[in-house]
């Protein structure tokens, strides 16, 4: 790769894209782009989730890398999750700037050392709140963004815990860790800034359709969602200041 002033970002796509967003949004790096890129910058995809990872010698030449959603669990043994921690650790050790959401939330918390699972309280689909510590307040201040934060959540993992030297940065009542900073240089975030109303409705008819959640919770979180308002902007700001070091 040659570095031709340009910065360079990466998604590590840990899902398989359904056909819904392929057509819609050209896929979840589509998605991704959408929501954190600007002009004049590149972005790469690999499809790590099928093995396609980058080589070490591309990985200095990338500014920062985020890590999506994945229909696997954090806490699996899958061959490629398991080099998606060696990479992980490696991104850590060159302080890369790594910003992982939902699944990739919980695996960059399990590769720094904290533990992943299922959620005690089962399921959480829909628009949830998120209050930020005091100490994320302070640091997101300059973005003039609320303290209590409404998100797009469709996960039935979750951080349990986190070392010392994790500092846990937001929460909900359903969820004790919705977002966690490690140094300067690794966030993650629970919930889904990059979704629109209409890529989690669709997915709640998936996971009606696979059986994985009930007819009944489906019909009340659809409720839930066409009533309340993700704070889009919001999180869109906050993680392009996070990726980009402007924080």
């Amino acid at each position: 790769m040659g570095n031709d002033g340009k910065k360079r970002f990466a998604v590590l796509l840990c899902a398989e894209d359904s056909d819904y967003v392929k057509k819609k949004y050209g896929g979840y790096f589509g998605v991704f782009v959408e929501m954190l890129a600007e002009e004049g910058e590149i972005w790469d995809v690999y499809r790590v989730a099928s093995g396609d990872f980058p080589d070490d010698g591309d990985i200095a030449a990338y500014d920062g890398f985020v890590i999506t959603g994945s229909c696997s669990d954090a806490h699996g043994d899958d061959l490629w999750i398991r080099d998606l921690l060696i990479l992980l650790n490696k991104l850590n050790s060159f302080n890369k700037k790594v910003l992982g959401i939902c699944f990739g939330h919980q695996i960059l918390g399990r590769a720094l050392g904290g533990k992943t699972g299922r959620a005690k309280s089962g399921w959480d689909v829909g628009v949830t709140n998120v209050e930020l510590s005091p100490s994320s307040s302070k640091l997101f201040a300059s973005l003039k963004i609320p303290d209590l934060l409404s998100i797009i959540e469709c996960h039935q993992d979750e951080v349990w815990e986190l070392p010392p030297k994790v500092e846990v940065m937001a929460w909900s009542n359903k969820t004790g860790i919705e977002m966690f900073k490690y140094g300067d240089h690794i966030m993650g975030i629970q919930g889904h800034p990059e979704y629109t109303k209409d890529i989690l409705l669709h997915l709640i008819d998936r996971l009606l359709h696979r059986n994985l959640i009930m007819e009944s919770y489906a019909d009340e979180v659809k409720a839930n969602v066409k009533s309340h308002e993700p704070h889009r902007e919001a999180w869109k700001k906050l993680c392009i200041s996070f990726l980009k070091g402007r924080l």
